[in-house]
């Protein structure tokens, strides 16, 4: 085994996480109707709830001793602290620091645990090589968001007709 990691080869461990929680999508600047217009169902008064689950990847390279790129106890330990329990069964607009003053979507709450887990990953025993790769919050079968942090990879930006195939036109 010692001579296939030798080469030190980059992996990515993901490990998931479910937690239970409700929000509000609400917009205070906004007015009733706006809220309603932009949020729909979502901006319930009394909040609505999801099954969310939190995939959490890691990059890094294979200890030469022990084949892992983190021990699993501490990464659940670190996930489970700094984020996890934090948000199960709350009201996300209410119940979590981390959250305060955010409009709670998918897309926000992926960031605000991004910087909450590089906030406490100091703290915990991780390799030196091992690095939060990705967050992918499921907050239903239809709905994710990602963040890479400053892994984010950019989108190519088109130019004009010629990138386009024969026959394709924007």
């Amino acid at each position: 085994m010692t001579s296939l990691l030798a080469r030190k080869p980059t992996v990515y461990l993901t490990r998931s996480y479910d937690f239970s929680a409700s929000h509000r999508l609400y917009n205070p600047t906004f007015t009733d109707e706006d809220n309603w217009s932009v949020f729909r169902q979502c901006n319930n008064p009394n909040g609505h709830g999801h099954n969310y689950e939190l995939e959490v990847t890691l990059s890094g390279i294979p200890d030469l001793e022990n084949g892992m790129i983190a021990d699993l106890t501490v990464l659940d330990a670190w996930i489970q602290n700094a984020v996890i329990l934090p948000m199960d069964h709350k009201h996300l607009n209410m119940d979590v620091p981390f959250l305060q003053g955010l409009i709670p979507t998918a897309e926000t709450i992926v960031v605000a645990c991004w910087q909450e887990l590089t906030r406490t990953q100091p703290a915990h025993n991780l390799p030196e090589s091992t690095v939060l790769y990705r967050l992918r919050l499921k907050e239903s079968k239809n709905n994710f968001a990602e963040y890479f942090g400053k892994n984010t990879p950019v989108l190519p930006q088109l130019s004009p007709q010629s990138d386009f195939p024969k026959g394709l036109s924007r």
